[in-house]
């Protein structure tokens, strides 16, 4: 049966998919594959009989072979490379003053191009730089702009959780995060509780919101007055983590009961409205 390889050409990078063809490979063996942009070193990440659905077959390239001895030299030497033009990327820009912070240096396998990426307030105009880092690699350079989260990505961090931020361990697509969410999840809106290491929104305010809208979609309004079984009754609060509502009767203290049993209770909309008029008359 042909198995299809997820391999991955940096940690934090996207997840690929090859054929496994007649080599047998397993989970953190590298590999050489073909790609748009020339040869590339892979760690096999995944095997899985069947692709995701957002590909087809026909896409999907074969592996080349198995990394040799010498392929990983080359990797090695990379990253030499690597950190060598990090530095001097970094001299050239102070040196020319421009407005822009080193991120981090990708060195292409085949060394067909150098990647620069690099974070900053607005536009640079990095022509200059360009030359100078030609002239010293003699390569194809490429600048790219990136936001702060691709920034704490390729860093990373450590986030109000105590863990490594969810960008660098596994988020590889970047979903918008609205203050609606934290309001949503009543949380209190101060930034230094729901902003992450890159100074936007906790991406974790996302992964969350479904559950919180689907646990409102069911609740009662907040502060009215019910009809119910067990009497009138106002609701005070929620609580999502316990399933449960704390309601006041008119007379005695709160009571928090499971939110099943409040469905259980609250008269439907046509008996609340005569129970209403019943005791207006009185």
């Amino acid at each position: 049966m042909n198995r299809f390889v997820g391999i991955k050409f940096r940690p934090y990078g996207q997840v690929y998919f090859f054929q496994e063809g007649e080599h047998t490979l397993k989970v953190g063996d590298k590999v050489v594959v073909e790609t748009e942009e020339g040869l590339g070193l892979g760690t096999v990440i995944v095997l899985r009989t069947h692709l995701p659905t957002y590909l087809q077959e026909e896409e999907v390239k074969p592996i080349l072979r198995v990394a040799t001895s010498e392929d990983l030299e080359q990797e090695q030497k990379n990253r030499e490379l690597s950190r060598e033009a990090y530095k001097y990327c970094k001299e050239r820009i102070k040196v020319r003053e421009l407005p822009m912070k080193m991120v981090d240096v990708e060195v292409y396998f085949d060394r067909s191009k150098i990647m620069f990426y690099f974070t900053a307030p607005h536009r640079v105009d990095f022509r200059e730089l360009v030359k100078d880092l030609v002239k010293v690699y003699r390569t194809r350079i490429e600048l790219r702009q990136i936001g702060v989260r691709h920034e704490a990505q390729m860093l990373g961090g450590l986030g109000n959780c105590g863990q490594i931020c969810c960008c660098r361990r596994f988020l590889r697509k970047f979903d918008p995060v609205t203050i609606k969410m934290a309001k949503d999840q009543n949380l209190f809106l101060n930034p230094s509780k729901i902003s992450g290491v890159c100074g936007r929104l906790l991406c974790c305010l996302n992964f969350e919101e479904k559950h919180y809208l689907e646990f409102q979609a069911q609740l009662p309004k907040i502060g009215k007055r019910y009809q119910t079984k067990e009497g009138a009754l106002r609701i005070a609060r929620a609580n999502i983590f316990r399933q449960t509502l704390t309601v006041q009767p008119d007379q005695g203290q709160e009571i928090e009961m499971p939110l099943e049993k409040w469905e259980q209770i609250v008269l439907p909309d046509q008996e609340q409205e005569n129970q209403s008029l019943e005791e207006g008359k009185e």
